[in-house]
């Protein structure tokens, strides 16, 4: 079950908020948490405030604990921008975008999965059966022994170290001596 929440007009440019919430995606809650708090970016405290929000969502409502809990999706839209004039030089005027951002925030629970078994690759084994020699079958000799079974070998190989490359020009540019 997905648990949403939403913050939205949040006055830092989506750019910016997006390069955060890289970090928290696919996390566990409490991981995530860890993140937000000891990161120095300006967007880290209201996504903290958003994520704490969203699990307190899951406990009271779905009764879920924070420790089931993942963040499973989290994006980041653009909201409106508010238009401002700096003034430039001639008497004309630049213009300033001041961004603003939505951010939509879904938690869920971890689904325990049942534990797979790994599939051993077998190896393709050689049966070798051993031929009497020609002592042996003059004398009647013969082992009726079970086939001998031999193994495949393995081949390691040595990495060759990369070679040197000469560098021919140490600068490409040189400052000017005044």
């Amino acid at each position: 079950m997905a648990i949403t929440a939403k913050l939205k007009y949040l006055h830092i440019a989506p750019r910016k908020v997006r390069l955060v919430t890289d970090l928290i995606r696919g996390k566990r809650a409490e991981e995530a948490q860890t993140i937000l708090n000891f990161s120095s970016n300006r967007a880290s405290q209201p996504l903290l405030k958003l994520l704490k929000s969203c699990i307190a969502n899951a406990k009271n409502n779905f009764q879920i604990e924070q420790e089931n809990l993942y963040v499973s999706k989290i994006f980041v839209d653009e909201g409106p921008k508010l238009k401002r004039w700096h003034a430039q030089s001639r008497g004309r005027a630049a213009e300033i975008q001041k961004k603003s951002s939505h951010i939509c925030l879904e938690i869920s629970e971890i689904k325990k999965k049942a534990k797979k078994v790994k599939k051993v690759a077998k190896t393709k084994e050689k049966i070798v059966e051993k031929k009497p020699s020609l002592a042996e079958v003059k004398e009647g000799k013969r082992d009726e022994e079970a086939p001998k079974i031999e193994k495949p070998r393995t081949i390691i190989r040595k990495e060759k170290p990369m070679p040197k490359i000469k560098q021919t020009m140490k600068r490409v540019f040189r400052r000017k001596a005044f």
